[in-house]
């Protein structure tokens, strides 16, 4: 297990075209401005539990049914559809599983994950309709990784993350301006 300073990150937010239709995800400059740091410094463990599930790119878009999160789907409350009716459960768990896994083998205390997705989502995803409407709640993904003490960030809180990883780490007094 590695010591050093790591943090999971989404495979899209990092230009990757792993999300369901095939394009990365876009990220605001501020977001971009701390990937590119945490690059540089060689701190980034990309994934994207969907594809390292077993899904393929792109595949149907999916969601969480009955409005329901992360944790339904681990408690065997809900399942994760795609919008052709198929139960893609399996492989989000087993996506999640690997993610953890990752994390675990980098000593990472920290994810970055896309926010809205039934996977990595860490405050918002999908409501399981498919008509755009979304609900407070966290993906399959970012619920397993917290239930393991790993605490999840979206590209909108990464400031946060930021914070927290210098503070966990003490960054600001081994790398002051970094």
């Amino acid at each position: 297990m590695s010591t050093s300073v790591r943090v999971l990150v989404s495979s899209c937010l990092l230009g990757h075209p792993v999300r369901y239709h095939g394009r990365p995800a876009a990220c605001e400059a501020d977001a971009d401005a701390v990937l590119a740091r945490w690059r540089a410094a060689g701190w980034l463990v990309p994934i994207c539990p969907e594809v390292a599930g077993g899904l393929p790119t792109p595949r149907p878009p999916a969601e969480i049914e009955h409005a329901l999160s992360g944790d339904a789907v681990w408690q065997r409350r809900a399942r994760v559809m795609d919008d052709t009716g198929a139960d893609v459960t399996a492989p989000f768990l087993e996506g999640a599983r690997r993610a953890l896994a990752l994390a675990q083998h980098h000593g990472i205390r920290i994810a970055v994950l896309k926010e809205d997705s039934p996977s990595c989502g860490s405050a918002s995803i999908y409501d399981g309709s498919f008509r755009g409407a979304k609900v407070s709640g966290e993906g399959v993904s970012a619920a397993w990784l917290r239930q393991h003490g790993i605490e999840v960030f979206s590209e909108h809180t990464i400031a946060l993350a930021d914070a927290r990883l210098r503070s966990l780490y003490r960054l600001d007094r081994l790398h002051p301006g970094t």
